[in-house]
């Protein structure tokens, strides 16, 4: 069996059973962390984590951050100002782009039909790097979570500690994480 698979055979035993319901949102999130070298080798499969949601009875709604900052820009009166000197852009990225990000992923979270029973997975989040921190955004987003928030995460999990991409500092997060080394690990 293959690391994905692994990974994935790990989130259906943890999500087979009941979920409280007095946890907050950040108790209600997982996180899937892997190599970063897998990230399209997870992306190709990550189907094997929706047949595991919906093994255990739960519905499934996906999100992808990789095409945020892209659609953001788009937005922006400004941006060839911006492509031609991006440290002006800086000080929207700080703000605007942060709370631009954090409402795509609250509109998925709260979206018709999300419920407690519902999983939302969030993959491409290595495509906030250099723009935005995930941890600020699910700070953002942590009350509008209603069932369990799925983040597939490219890095690394040590002592509670998440490094996106093995390159950030990272942030201690009430998430579960449950990892390729040594399986599901209670935070």
């Amino acid at each position: 069996m293959g690391r994905i698979e692994e990974l994935a055979q790990r989130y259906h035993s943890h999500i087979a059973g009941p979920l409280p319901t007095n946890l907050t949102g950040a108790e209600r999130t997982t996180f899937i962390v892997y190599d970063k070298a897998d990230e399209r080798k997870l992306r190709a499969k990550v189907d094997l984590f929706e047949e595991a949601a919906h093994r255990a009875g739960r519905s499934w709604r996906a999100f992808d951050f990789t095409p945020i900052f892209a659609q953001w820009m788009a937005t922006l009166d400004y941006r060839d100002t911006y492509f031609n000197s991006p440290p002006k852009l800086s000080i929207k990225l700080r703000k605007h782009f942060l709370i631009h990000a954090a409402e795509q992923l609250r509109a998925a979270l709260i979206a018709e039909g999300v419920n407690e029973n519902t999983v939302v997975a969030v993959h491409g989040v290595g495509a906030l790097y250099g723009f935005a921190r995930l941890s600020e955004v699910l700070d953002l987003v942590r009350t509008d979570i209603r069932g369990q928030l799925l983040v597939l995460f490219p890095g690394t999990w040590d002592n509670n500690n998440y490094r996106l991409l093995d390159a950030r500092d990272g942030w201690n997060y009430l998430a579960i994480p449950i990892t390729s080394f040594n399986g599901l690990l209670d935070a």
